[in-house]
């Protein structure tokens, strides 16, 4: 038979465990009754051990409980019935004691695993408080950002704060022990900067607050303090002395979206099938000594004619709406073609809405900044300027007679240069061209030979041949 388990202080007992199951959250009531449970169950199992064995009575077999009194019970010895019994209820009890004394110790164990991770948390979140207020709320405000000095400070308040060991705190900020030592020294050392400091800060007063760190160092120079400038902006960096300016705001014209853009219905393919089928205008800058000027054209895809175009010394709404109503004059009936343009507000004021839905025009839109979407338009202005307007001097011609002689060779371009995308050379009317695809300026994906237009008198004004 096993030896009962002995529990020296039961009152110390159950009240180590009223403790642990106070930690665990655990009321007090619970445990009043847990207790009064097993007491009733100990006392039950002493009872069946003190009852005495049963006797024949003589009447039918049946038996009777003996008086359990001094005096009615002879001093007989215990069978091996009453020790077995005995015997049980011992080993039950033990048992019961073991079971209870394993869900203490468990309780404790949780305990205390609860506290070390308590205990963690809060010197994790010490350390991040700490780090923000040296760094400030900006993206990398983490200990591994923070100097040496900086991670030193941290464990010193951190430690005095959470009164905890340094030496616990050290791995967990980054730093070395010796490290973080040299840096207590080092911060108990008077400051080699606080007299200069004391001469930056005079004369950034005297200034009014508006010298930089150069003007700070020539006035030292001046006063015999021989110091790097290096040395001054240090100074003037770590303790903000920084002079008052307003800050530089490029400038941008972009107000954000007057309207929404309708889609890309060309997706960069610009062929098509017949004239006024698909049209694609853009607007472009010419620089001269008189001033500037800007073409506004529309080009037909088809065969890659300016349609119509406008000229001018401002590059504003009328510019655009009255060349696309010169585009819409010449439109037969059942014509309605796309037009494709980038993003400009010239294509999304209500004007030019509006004389898209008169004449049955599908608006169609680049994407934002996206110059290949229009490369049609683009690849036309390039032409144009390569035959007409680069390497060529307009210095003394006016404003009216520079934009003369673009509009002559816009009528050039559309009536007389050679079209060669079709393998024929002639000249002609427009019309001639439109219904043969022979004539007119080169075709979107045309990389055929160009003809140069008519020679240049004075190196500015074209020959009538070119009017």
């Amino acid at each position: 038979m096993s030896s009962p388990v002995a529990v020296k202080n039961p009152d110390r007992y159950r009240a180590h465990a009223r403790e642990a199951a106070a930690g665990l959250g655990v009321e007090a009531s619970v445990v009043g009754k847990l207790e009064t449970a097993d007491a009733r169950r100990i006392q039950g199992d002493a009872r069946d051990t003190n009852t005495q064995k049963e006797a024949p009575d003589g009447r039918g077999g049946k038996t009777s409980v003996e008086p359990s009194t001094p005096a009615a019970m002879p001093p007989t010895a215990a069978g091996p019935r009453d020790a077995a019994g005995l015997a049980d209820a011992v080993a039950s009890m033990e048992r019961r004691l073991a079971e209870m004394q394993a869900r203490l110790d468990g309780l404790d164990a949780g305990i205390e695993a609860r506290r070390r991770t308590e205990r963690e948390l809060d010197i994790q979140i010490a350390i991040r408080k700490g780090t923000l207020e040296l760094l400030g709320k900006e993206p990398g405000a983490v200990p591994e950002n923070l100097t040496s000095r900086e991670k030193a400070v941290l464990v010193k308040q951190t430690s005095e704060k959470l009164g905890v060991t340094a030496r616990r705190l050290l791995p967990v900020v980054g730093i070395a022990r010796g490290t973080y030592h040299y840096q207590l020294n080092a911060m108990k050392r008077p400051d080699k900067d606080s007299g200069l400091l004391e001469l930056v800060r005079e004369a950034f007063e005297n200034s009014k607050r508006g010298y930089g760190y150069k003007r700070i160092h020539l006035e030292l120079k001046s006063m015999g303090v021989r110091v790097s400038a290096k040395r001054v902006m240090r100074l003037m960096t770590r303790h903000g002395l920084a002079p008052l300016f307003k800050s530089a705001k490029r400038y941008g014209s972009y107000k954000g979206e007057p309207a929404k853009a309708p889609k890309n219905l060309v997706n960069r393919d610009f062929h098509a099938e017949r004239p006024n089928m698909l049209w694609v205008t853009d607007l472009t800058e010419f620089s001269i000594p008189a001033g500037k000027a800007y073409l506004s054209p529309v080009i037909d895809c088809y065969d890659g004619l300016p349609v119509a175009w406008t000229i001018g010394t401002s590059p504003n709404a009328a510019l655009a709406n009255g060349m696309l109503a010169d585009a819409c004059s010449t439109l037969g009936d059942g014509e309605k073609p796309i037009i494709h343009s980038d993003r400009g507000c010239h294509y999304r004021w209500p004007e030019w809405i509006r004389i898209c839905k008169e004449h049955g025009l599908t608006r169609s839109m680049s994407a934002k900044g996206c110059s290949p979407d229009n490369a049609a338009a683009e690849g036309f202005f390039g032409r144009l300027k390569q035959e007409f307007f680069h390497k060529r001097s307009f210095a003394g011609v006016s404003m009216d007679g520079f934009i003369d002689m673009l509009d002559g060779y816009m009528v050039w371009y559309r009536d007389k240069r050679i079209k060669t995308e079709f393998g024929h050379g002639h000249h002609g009317p427009s019309t001639q061209a439109r219904s043969c695809g022979m004539i007119g300026g080169d075709g979107i994906n045309d990389e055929s030979n160009k003809t140069a237009p008519p020679p240049l008198i004075s190196g500015s004004v074209y020959s009538n041949g070119f009017r």
